[in-house]
């Protein structure tokens, strides 16, 4: 047993494919952002009240997913860190991963030097350890909180309204926030007390077409692969297929990071077609799974409520389904058009297909149906959430 593992190791040491990976990776922050110009000097045109030592006003930053949000804020904040690092400081959260108001606190805490037991605190005892840390502090304090609006979601906008508020209880420091999110309609969803405290900068950002692609695909190429190892047939096909998808960078990296080990892994010199269309079916099944997985419960609902019939189902049926489903949970019912901007939002992702048709002196409904086989969504939805489980128990 010991060889294979050995010659898997071989393979990846001699790869006739990658030269280095990383730069294929979503977590590689590029020294150049090309096509996103515009988007970074908005950013630093707002960051730039640093540099005389005052607070900065909060950003909201919008767009689909792999649209460059996350690697421009990341990008500016370091950069501009490096120019006046005595002005101030940042902190980079991704609220998928710290997801409740006690791990975000939490997170700035232990950034600020604290230490912090993994539960037990209340929030409000953990608020109150956070002033008195940002007391310490003696410049401005920049939090970037990554797809925060899973957390407002699933756990209300009260953590905004409490970051916002502290700085009128600080006397040095001062708290920016910049929050991230792929919901467009984010802010609409926010107590107007927390849009006033607030005050945001909005910035869009737009999905990269085919040709925008296309040169970010070749100049991380260029540094992840070895000579030869693909054409740019490959590089087209990549971006093709991720512009389809709205224009999203991550995916068309994923793409050509993923037939590069599919290629690895036989042993091959070149990347082929062949590889990039396997590779599309991996990272497919991976993306439902995670995007499945960390819905929203109301938005499984509405999902598990889709999947009831084999026929295509209208809004107000799909909110029929949904609303006898959460009776019998004994679980509260939204309105039909939360339940709408749910199936807006699963069409957004991929995972359902939502078409508007025009039914004469009855008006306009959209049909819905899943865009993903539907055994896998089932099997998603049983293993992530118990309650959704117990409709085909």
């Amino acid at each position: 047993m010991s060889d294979i593992i050995d010659e898997v190791l071989e393979n990846i040491r001699n790869s006739a494919i990658f030269k280095n990976r990383e730069y294929l990776l979503p977590d590689y922050i590029p020294d150049q952002l090309p096509f996103r110009e515009r988007q970074i000097k908005e950013i630093v045109s707002v960051m730039a009240q640093l540099y005389k030592g005052e607070r900065p006003g909060n950003i909201f930053i919008y767009g689909l997913t792999g649209t460059g949000k996350t690697a421009v804020t990341k990008f500016v904040l370091s950069n501009l860190q490096k120019r006046i690092p005595d002005k101030f400081s940042f902190i980079y959260i991704n609220t998928r991963q710290s997801d409740t108001p006690y791990r975000v606190i939490a997170d700035i805490l232990e950034w600020l030097g604290d230490k912090v037991p993994f539960t037990g605190l209340s929030l409000a005892e953990l608020y109150r350890r956070l002033l008195k840390s940002l007391m310490l502090v003696k410049n401005n304090v920049v939090v970037a909180l990554d797809e925060i609006d899973a957390l407002v979601k699933k756990y209300n906008d009260d953590i905004l309204y409490r970051l916002t508020r502290i700085n009128s209880e600080l006397n040095k420091s001062k708290v920016s926030l910049i929050g991230i999110t792929n919901d467009i309609q984010f802010i609409d969803i926010l107590d107007p007390r927390v849009k006033s405290s607030l005050g945001e900068i909005e910035i869009v950002f737009p999905p990269y077409n085919a040709e925008e692609l296309t040169e970010i695909l070749k100049m991380r190429a260029n540094l992840a692969f070895r000579e030869n190892v693909l054409d740019d047939s490959i590089i087209s096909l990549c971006s093709a297929l991720a512009a389809r998808d709205h224009g999203d960078a991550r995916r068309a990296l994923d793409l050509l990071r993923v037939s590069g080990e599919i290629a690895e892994r036989k042993g091959k010199a070149k990347i082929t077609q062949d590889d990039v269309q396997e590779a599309r079916g991996e990272i497919e099944k991976d993306r439902v799974n995670e995007v499945i997985s960390t819905l929203p419960f109301h938005s499984k609902l509405v999902l598990a409520s889709i999947l009831s019939s084999d026929d295509r189902l209208t809004t107000g049926e799909v909110y029929n389904i949904y609303s006898s489903l959460a009776r019998k949970m004994g679980i509260e019912v939204v309105t039909q058009r939360r339940v709408s901007d749910i199936i807006n939002e699963l069409d957004m992702i991929g995972i359902l297909n939502a078409k508007v048709i025009n039914r004469g002196r009855y008006g306009k409904t959209k049909e819905i149906s899943l865009a993903v086989e539907k055994p896998l969504v089932i099997k998603i939805l049983k293993e992530s959430d118990s309650k959704i489980a117990s409709i085909w128990s």
